[in-house]
This record gives structure tokens, sequence and C-alpha cells, in this order.
């Protein structure tokens, strides 16, 4: 057998092995309905927790008004307060007060993305995100990431409330 006989039929081999793998490859990614599927299961019991611990934050700091939030924006939810303060020389001020956090909605980026905003006293206290792909996806790392984030803008919030109480 010729060298360029030999050679030609291990191009051959080399094209079905990775023609092979390819198709392997091919069959284990997820399909768009299988990842559209996942990314529902996540949110559903992600925002569920995003819910339930937002809901207990009016029980501590009276004035807050609780709201679910879904659709365009995502799913999850916020709370918000207007204060006012008067100085004594009667000058009035508003104190806007806000925690917002939500799982965005499905994309084809095919990633979850848990999306956070504070403002405490009128100031910004964070902005953040956090996102991975769907079939990388650590739902406890997403639920840890809820607690830490909502547990950091209650300790702010509580910082500036009693300079005002």
């Amino acid at each position: 057998m010729e060298f360029e006989e030999r050679l030609q039929r291990a191009i051959q081999r080399g094209e079905r092995r990775g023609n092979a793998q390819q198709e392997q490859a091919d069959a284990m990614r997820l399909s768009e309905d299988e990842l559209r599927s996942l990314h529902t299961k996540y949110r559903l019991s992600l925002s569920e927790k995003i819910e339930s611990c937002i809901q207990r934050l009016p029980n501590h700091f009276p004035g807050f008004q609780y709201e679910t939030i879904y659709g365009e924006r995502g799913w999850g939810a916020a709370i918000s307060r207007d204060d006012i303060e008067i100085t004594r020389s009667g000058k009035r001020n508003n104190q806007f007060s806000r925690l917002e956090m939500t799982i965005r909605q499905f994309s084809s980026a095919h990633v979850l993305d848990l999306v956070a905003k504070g403002t405490a006293r009128n100031r910004e206290v964070y902005n953040r995100n956090h996102f991975e792909k769907l079939d990388e996806v650590d739902p406890d790392n997403f639920a840890e990431l809820i607690d830490l984030w909502i547990l950091e803008y209650t300790e702010i919030f509580a910082t500036n409330w009693s300079k005002s109480g």
C-alpha cells in the first residue's frame, strides 16, 4: 500500500471520528425548548425565594410597600417607601428607598440572570446582576446571592434608618 493511499485513509478516519464527535456534542446540547423549560423551572423557584425574603422586610421597617414584579422587567419583587423629613427651619426633604430584585426573561443568550437594585434615602447603594449559562446553573449559588444581597441592603437601610429615627 502506497503512502498516499494510507494518507487518504487516515484523513477519512479522522473525518469520520470528527463527525461522530460533533454528532455526540450536538445530541448533548440542549434544544431551545429544553433551555426555555429549564429557565422557567429556575425562574419559578428563585422568584418565589425573592418574594418570600423581600416580603419580610416591611415587618421590620414599617412604611415599605411590597410589590410583585412580573412580565417584561422579569419576575421577582420590590419594596419601596417615601419618607418626608422636615428640618427645624421648616424645609421639607423627601427620602426615597427601594429594593428591587428580579430574574430576567428568557433570552437568546441562554442565561439565567439575577438583577438587584437598591436605593436607600435617595442614594443608590447597589445595582448588580449575576448570570450563568442555563446548562451550567447552580441554583444554590443564586439562592445564596439573593439572601446576601437582601441582607446587605437591609443592613445599609437600617444604618440610615436609625440616623433618621
